[in-house]
Order: structure tokens, then sequence, then C-alpha cells
């Protein structure tokens, strides 16, 4: 049995920023991690993942993101900083441990880990995210669907997917990501409750977190109330006109799932062969009648 003054349950972003201030205040805290090396679930993501904050926006208390500012960094580079940041950080970090239970004691709590581990602490933080348990909405049918059904989380690149249909389920900024770089190999939709939302990634020539921070908006109490409805796709301008072009199309969130196939609330249908559920949407592949590159006849874009 072990003891610490501080234990932060995940090695992400933010377990790694709260061991710092913890560090930073003469704690000594102790990170249990999940994932067998540095960088919590970033070494996971979809290969061409693009952050949509700049540089001097995605860096971490102490340590600024190196490079050019003003771009955007992808999945690897996010990668290489929070290893580095892992490497210097002033706290204990046990990879590859992942926590079973937390219980309450009299002085603190106590941590149990699935290798049977033991750490006792006054004070715990989660800082696991979601990665490892995402939210697989209900839809109906699913439960006898017939086809392949994965989570995204095992989506790297679009390699094996030319020539499928492919429907996307969801309009967050990965949905569309995945959505736009699947139609480069493939006939590919996005399906939503309601329309897509875009938001402007730069305006005036600068970043519009850029904005949130000089107008104070980012840390003011009416930031939030500002902002209505699903959460928009921050966009250079690429994605919004990839929609409009038709790739990937935009179409009705399907009403149910019927066997092998998709079906629409005008009662049109694909037969579906696989595809991937992603994190808290989905993302399916499919493919219509005999295959190939087709399109369900009378489904709006």
């Amino acid at each position: 049995m072990t003891s610490a003054d501080l234990v932060v349950i995940g090695g992400g972003q933010s377990g790694l920023a709260t061991a710092n201030a913890a560090a930073r205040r003469g704690l000594r805290p102790l990170m249990l991690d999940a994932a067998a090396g540095p960088g919590g679930s970033w070494p996971a993501y979809y290969d061409s993942l693009t952050l949509f904050s700049p540089a001097r926006f995605s860096g971490l208390p102490g340590m600024p993101f190196p490079g050019d500012p003003d771009r955007y960094p992808v999945r690897d580079e996010v990668v290489a900083y929070l290893t580095a940041y892992t490497e210097a950080l002033d706290a204990e970090v046990r990879s590859g441990t992942r926590v079973q239970q937390v219980t309450a004691t009299q002085d603190g709590f106590m941590i149990t880990t699935v290798d049977g581990g033991v750490v006792r602490a006054p004070a715990v933080v989660a800082a696991s995210g979601g990665f490892g348990f995402p939210f697989r909405p209900k839809l109906a049918g699913l439960e006898s669907f017939t086809g392949r059904v994965l989570h995204a989380a095992e989506y790297r690149n679009p390699d094996g997917l030319a020539g499928a249909r492919v429907v996307v389920v969801g309009g967050g900024n990965s949905a569309v990501q995945i959505a736009v770089e699947l139609a480069r190999v493939a006939a590919v939709s996005i399906t939503t409750r309601g329309k897509l939302r875009f938001q402007r990634q730069r305006i005036l020539g600068r970043d519009f977190h850029w904005w949130l921070t000089r107008t104070g908006l980012d840390t003011s109490r009416w930031g939030p109330r500002l902002v209505s409805g699903t959460v928009p796709v921050i966009d250079d301008g690429r994605y919004r006109a990839a929609v409009a072009a038709g790739r990937p199309d935009h179409r009705p969130l399907p009403q149910r799932f019927d066997g092998d196939r998709i079906v629409w609330g005008d009662g049109t249908s694909c037969s579906a062969q696989r595809g991937w559920e992603r994190g808290w949407r989905v993302v399916r592949r499919w493919r219509c009648g005999g295959g190939g590159d087709c399109r369900c006849a009378g489904i709006g874009v």
C-alpha cells in the first residue's frame, strides 16, 4: 500500500494540468493512467484528427505548445507534446494502471487498481474523460441490426472503404471531420436531427479563440449564455464547402434499423453491410442494393 497527497485518475490534458497545479502547491500528486504510455487517449484517436484551436491556445500550464503558435496541431503533434509534458511533470506517473474502485474512508479515500494495488490519499480527482466509456445512442432496431457495428474509437483512416456507401449519424466536429475525409474515397451522407451549424474559425484574420480571450467571453459567466442549440462545427470554410458540394451530402436522421437495413422517415432505405459507431454519435458503412457507389432514391439532401 502506498500513499499520496492527491491521486489523479487519468493521464490526458485534465489529469496532467491537475497534477501540475498540485505539484506547484507543494503537494505530492500520483497520477494513475490506464493507457500503456503517455498521452492519455490521444494515441488511440483517428489518424487525421486536427485541433480546432491554434497551438497558442492548446498548451497546458507551464509549457507552451511548440512551433508556429497560429497553426492547428494534428494528433501526433498533440501526443508528442503530452509525452514531453508528462516527462517534465514533477509527479509520479503510473501508466498501464487502471483504477477499479474508489472508496471513501474516515481520512480520505482508498483507491484500488485492477492489479490489486492500493493507494490512500486525502483527495482524488477523476480526470479519465469519456473516451473509454463513450455514449451509445439508443436507435430503434439497433439491438436486432444484423450488420457489423464498430465503435469509432476503432476508426483510424479510410483504408478499406474506397467505393463504400457510408452514413454518418451526428454532426459534431469529429463526425464532420471523419465524414469529409471518407467522402474523398466513398459515397458519404451525414445525418442529423437538425441543421448542421458552422462557426467561422477565423474572424478578421484572427482565430475566434483570440476574440474570446480578448473580449473576456471565454471566462465570463455570460459566455455560455450566448451559445444555444447544438455545438457548431469549427470551420475554416472547407467543411461547409464540402457539404454544400455533396461530399458528404446532408440528410435527416434515420428513423430506424430493420434487419440489415437503415430506414428513413419517408420510407426509403439502404441495405447495410458494416459500419462504425463513433463516441457519442454513430458512423456506419452501408451498401445499397447490389453494392457499389449507389444512392437511396428519394432521399433529399
